[in-house]
């Protein structure tokens, strides 16, 4: 693991700063999101996904692709965080006071 992240720093920075700029841009956004079905199932599959990842159930190439896809999604999400969390104080900071 450590030799995939020393790798692949520069494509793991590139996911933490588009799931940044996601984070940032969706604040504003107001749709109405994925139903709670959808969620919980979507969920589920990466929590699969990580168990077959923890387990090395998948051999070689697809595994090595498998556990930089699941770094990579968890860099975007901790991106997406960030960039809606700071977004969300910029916004609530300019609001005047009522």
């Amino acid at each position: 693991m450590p030799y995939l992240v020393s790798f692949h720093m520069g494509w793991l920075i590139g996911s933490l700063l588009l799931g940044f700029c996601m984070g940032w841009i969706s604040v504003v956004q107001r749709g109405n999101g994925t139903s709670k079905v959808t969620a919980r199932w979507l969920a589920v599959l990466v929590a699969g996904l990580v168990a077959v990842s923890f387990a090395h159930v998948v051999p070689g190439r697809f595994g090595y692709w498998l556990d930089l896809g699941l770094i990579m999604f968890a860099c975007y999400l901790v991106g997406c965080t960030i960039g809606a969390l700071l977004r969300d104080r910029v916004v609530s900071r300019s609001q005047p006071v009522a």
